[in-house]
C-alpha cells in the first residue's frame, strides 16, 4: 500500500464493480444464527444481567440458554430451538426480547434481525453490483482537501478523491478486486504500519463484513472474500469466529503516515440516497493541530501528483 506511487486513472471516476469470481455456496443464515447467539450469550456473565449464580462451577463460559431464556420471558426449549436454527417464525416482540436480554448494540440488533428473517428463506438472489452515480463522484472531486471515498457492501472502495489516496495509498494503482478495506487490512504489510491501532482497524473492517453477511448470505463474492482471508490471515480467521458485529459511523483514527507522520483525524460515515448500503466517509483533523497542518501538505501533494499525470 505504497503512498509514493501516483494514481494512473481518475479515482473519481473509478467506480466500475469489483470482479467477481463464481461461487456457488454462500454463508448458512441457520449456522450464523446459531453462532452469533452463542458467542453472545458466551460473552455475558449472570451478574452483568442481574443473576446469582449459585454454582460453583460452570460448564460452559457466560449464560446458560435456560437463563438466557429467563430473561427473554421464553422457555428454555423454545430458546434453545431458536438458537440451533429450528424455531420457526419467530416474531419480532420475541426477537427484541432476546436482543435485549444478550444486551445487544444497535448493529447487532440489526444483525440479529437479519438473520432471523433470512432463516425463513431459503435463497435470495445475489445483490446487484454498486454503481456510484456520477453526482456523488463530483461531489468526492468538490471536496478535495477533504479525504473523502465512498465504500460498499463488501467494504469495497467505489470511488475517492485525491486527498483520499494521497493518505491512504494509491486507490487507483490497485486492481479493482483490491480496492477492498478487508483484503488492504490483512493482506498488505503496509496497513499494519499505516494504522497506529491496526487491531482496532481490523476488528471494524470485519465487524462490518458480518454485517453485511447477515443481510447478504447468498452474496457468492463476498462468501468468496471471505473464505479468501479465512485462507490466507490467521488474524482474520481469529477476528471472523468472533461473531462480532460493527457499524461504521463516527470517531477518531490515528495513523502513521510514511511522509508527514503521525495524524489524527476524525472520521464521519454517511449513507447515500439512492444505495443505503454505498456510504460515504470523510476525514478531517482539530483545527490549528499538526494533523491539520499535515493534511494540507499530503491535500497538496496529491494535487501535484493529479496535475503530473495530467501534463504527461
Amino acid at each position: 500500500m505504497s503512498t509514493h506511487r501516483t494514481a494512473r486513472t481518475d479515482p473519481v471516476a473509478a467506480s466500475k464493480p469489483v470482479s467477481e469470481p463464481e461461487l456457488e455456496e454462500g454463508l448458512d443464515p441457520r449456522a450464523e444464527l446459531s453462532e452469533f447467539l452463542r458467542t453472545r450469550r458466551a460473552r455475558l456473565k449472570p451478574a452483568d444481567v442481574g443473576l446469582t449464580d449459585h454454582s460453583r462451577r460452570r460448564r460452559v463460559p457466560g449464560l446458560r440458554r435456560e437463563e438466557l431464556a429467563q430473561l427473554a420471558g421464553v422457555s428454555a426449549a423454545y430458546y434453545t430451538r431458536f438458537e440451533q436454527g429450528n424455531a420457526r417464525n419467530v416474531s419480532r416482540e420475541v426477537l427484541d426480547a432476546i436482543s435485549r436480554a444478550l444486551k445487544l448494540s444497535d448493529a447487532e440488533h440489526t444483525h440479529l434481525l437479519s438473520l432471523a428473517e433470512l432463516k425463513r428463506h431459503q435463497r435470495r438472489a445475489a445483490p446487484p453490483r454498486q454503481r456510484v452515480r456520477r453526482e456523488v463522484r463530483e461531489l468526492l472531486a468538490a471536496m478535495e482537501g477533504v479525504p473523502a471515498y465512498v465504500w460498499g457492501r463488501r467494504s469495497d472502495v467505489l470511488a475517492w478523491n485525491q486527498t483520499a489516496s494521497a493518505v491512504f495509498g494509491d486507490w487507483a494503482a490497485r486492481t479493482p478486486r483490491d480496492r477492498n478495506w478487508a483484503r488492504v487490512a490483512f493482506l498488505d504489510p503496509a496497513a499494519r504500519k499505516l494504522f497506529t491501532d491496526w487491531e482496532t482497524k481490523a476488528y471494524d473492517v470485519v465487524g462490518q463484513l458480518r454485517l453485511g453477511a447477515g443481510l447478504h448470505p447468498d452474496d457468492p463474492v463476498l462468501a468468496a472474500l471471505i473464505g479468501e482471508l479465512s485462507m490466507k490471515s490467521e488474524d482474520f480467521r481469529r477476528l471472523w469466529a468472533s461473531h462480532n458485529v460493527k457499524q461504521k459511523t463516527h470517531g477518531t483514527m490515528r495513523l502513521t503516515h510514511p511522509l508527514v507522520g503521525e495524524l489524527t483525524l476524525r472520521y464521519e460515515t454517511l449513507a447515500l440516497p439512492g444505495d443505503q448500503e454505498q456510504s460515504l466517509s470523510t476525514y478531517h483533523a482539530e483545527p490549528g493541530s499538526h494533523s491539520e497542518e499535515a493534511l494540507r501538505l499530503l491535500a497538496s501533494w496529491g494535487a501535484d501528483a493529479a496535475q503530473d499525470r495530467t501534463i504527461d
